[in-house]
């Protein structure tokens, strides 16, 4: 209550301040009756009693009168509630105030909605009028225990372990790789500024600088369609350090996570497992694993080589060919024939995976069409492989390793899906499962031309020191120093340790990725000056929070998000501008022509 002419918030009265005068400020959450009504501010809500005798009439009219969702001001006694009018849901539960004199400072109009979280609201109308959105409790808690978290964050890093927090610039240049950048238009004929879509090489250069560790709550920006966890803007915790290890990096972000914890979500343990990235692929069929529950995926290569089945005998000849499947517990008992078929076309219409099922019945036998190819020997050793039990439901699948192992992570996923959806509870959502997969390949295939290469992570990423001598003649065989964190499934960190050699990363920009090197020539130079061996990670804040809140999507925890397409519904953004604002930036609108039409009318 400092610095304000309130004495109270509306969530801290209690008995010990019964017989006292206080003053609060909120908004009319609900009235009733003209007898009283209920008053909320960012930390509660008090029951605020209106005197109903001749003496206070004005004050009664007044308050009676006022809608709801108007801003008032009260002053009055703090009462104790009659005997048995107790509410102890609410924290002020105990008492009442009764009004002395009141003051309507904003009346409400009619409402789009009404300010309840148990009022359902399109989310188009939620962004439409987020200013009425954010009063709501639920959003209130999100963006209170943002707040909370970052401020943890960088007392740990300021405040113990030495790091400097700078700003980098907004406004930059176009970076090779990665994902679409917003091109913003200068008064230079011709070119433009890109807005970063990390502070990737800004915290290389610091280093260089000799700043040692630095960190950043970074604005970052991406020219991509959103996704229930993407936004075109977005904030993540960046850091990076000097003389640093794979191992120290992942030290300071489970120190950091640890420190900045909300209490209430329960403690959290170090140091987390860790996982290469073949070993998620195979086991998890993805790179960011949610390992709350089991449904491993297994490898039944051994069990059916022996088979009959002509399908999984030409899989396993393929140089990368395996055959596996997952075992959806209880799967006869909660999977619905649709549900069932619903996961086979999912297979084939994403990764052109035919996918086999087999039950097991109650007698302990199999019912599939691949029996009759399988001896009684088999069928047991199948059995014994998959630990499978009355009424489980296997899902087989066999082809080129990476396809069939995506496919059947995805399917493990959606029958997770379908499972909860009958009433089992495989993910609990109070639970949190951090994960580091590390050894990623350093590059991939390019999907439009697998001939080229491109970086998995980004191309300042270091080879891994085992393989740093495949680099330069099978490229396709190096692992990185990439580090993911994942958390329930769900990719929330990412970083690397970086080349600090500039004929490495030229090398790598010209003869692997064939890139333009000279875009990054400031940086290529930069590590000719005595760089520091260097590396950090990236956390994504919104990702991150809405996960510890257990919220729907990132944008429930950012104060003013924008939509699936990526539009501020609110203030109509983006907006035309006219010719004569166009013309210092040297750039014309081509309108196609139906759009033309659309402008003239």
């Amino acid at each position: 209550n400092s610095f304000v002419t309130r004495t109270n918030t509306c969530g801290e009265l209690r008995s010990a301040h019964v017989g006292q005068e206080v003053t609060l400020y909120g908004w009319i959450q609900y009235q009733r009756q003209g007898l009283f009504l209920v008053l909320r501010d960012f930390q509660g809500l008090t029951q605020i009693i209106i005197p109903q005798d001749e003496a206070h009439a004005h004050v009664k009219k007044l308050l009676s009168n006022a809608p709801v969702e108007s801003v008032v001001r009260v002053t009055g006694i703090v009462s104790p509630r009659p005997p048995g009018q107790e509410n102890p849901k609410m924290p002020t539960g105990d008492i009442e105030v009764k009004v002395e004199s009141a003051e309507v400072l904003n009346s409400c109009k009619k409402l789009p909605f009404e300010i309840k979280d148990f009022i359902k609201k399109s989310e188009a109308l939620r962004m439409q009028y987020r200013y009425l959105d954010l009063r709501s409790s639920q959003l209130q808690y999100n963006l209170r225990l943002r707040s909370q978290i970052v401020m943890r964050m960088r007392e740990y890093l300021c405040n113990l372990h030495g790091f400097v927090d700078v700003e980098t610039p907004t406004l930059f240049k176009r970076t090779p790789g990665g994902a679409k950048e917003f091109l913003v238009p200068s008064r230079e004929v011709g070119k433009f500024y890109s807005l970063p879509q990390s502070p990737q090489q800004f915290k290389q250069l610091l280093m260089v600088g000799g700043l040692d560790r630095y960190f950043q709550v970074a604005r970052c920006y991406r020219d991509e369609g959103s996704r229930p966890d993407r936004q075109p803007e977005f904030t993540q915790i960046d850091i990076e350090m000097s003389f640093v290890d794979q191992a120290g990096i992942q030290r300071l972000i489970e120190g950091l996570l640890q420190y900045s914890w909300p209490e209430e979500r329960g403690s959290i343990m170090t140091p987390f497992p860790s996982m290469t990235y073949e070993e998620a692929l195979a086991d998890y069929g993805t790179d960011k694993p949610d390992t709350r529950f089991g449904m491993k995926i297994m490898d039944l290569g051994d069990v059916l080589r022996r088979s009959d089945i002509q399908f999984v005998r030409n899989a396993l000849n393929y140089p990368r060919g395996t055959v596996k499947a997952i075992c959806i517990p209880q799967g006869v008992r909660y999977l619905k024939n649709k549900d069932l078929e619903s996961l086979k076309e999912s297979a084939k219409s994403q990764f052109n995976q035919e996918i086999m099922e087999i039950i097991c019945r109650p007698d302990g036998s199999l019912k599939s069409l691949l029996t009759k190819f399988l001896d009684e020997k088999q069928q047991s050793e199948l059995i014994r492989a998959l630990n499978v039990q009355v009424d489980d439901v296997v899902l087989l699948a066999a082809g080129e390793h990476k396809q069939v192992c995506s496919a059947l992570g995805r399917l493990r996923l959606e029958s997770a899906d379908f499972l909860e959806a009958s009433g089992l509870v495989l993910r609990d959502p109070s639970a949190f499962h951090f994960l580091w997969v590390v050894d990623f390949p350093l590059f991939l295939p390019k999907e439009e031309n697998p001939t080229e290469l491109e970086s998995a992570h980004h191309p300042f990423t270091a080879p891994h020191p085992s393989d740093t001598c495949l680099l330069y003649s099978d490229p396709t065989k190096v692992r990185s120093q990439h580090y993911d964190l994942v958390l329930n499934g769900n990719e929330v960190g990412g970083g690397s340790i970086r080349i600090h050699s500039a004929e490495q990363q030229r090398f790598v920009l010209e003869k692997v990725l064939k890139e333009d090197s000279e875009v990054l020539s400031h940086l290529l130079e930069a590590l000719e000056f005595g760089a520091p061996p260097h590396g950090g990670i990236a956390l994504g804040l919104d990702r991150l929070i809405s996960l510890i809140v257990d919220a729907p999507s990132i944008r429930d925890v950012i104060a003013f998000p924008k939509s699936f397409r990526g539009r501020d519904l609110m203030a109509n953004a983006p907006d035309y501008v006219t010719p004569e604002e166009l013309e210092p930036y040297h750039v014309q609108v081509s309108w196609p022509l139906e759009e033309k039409e659309v402008k003239k009318n």
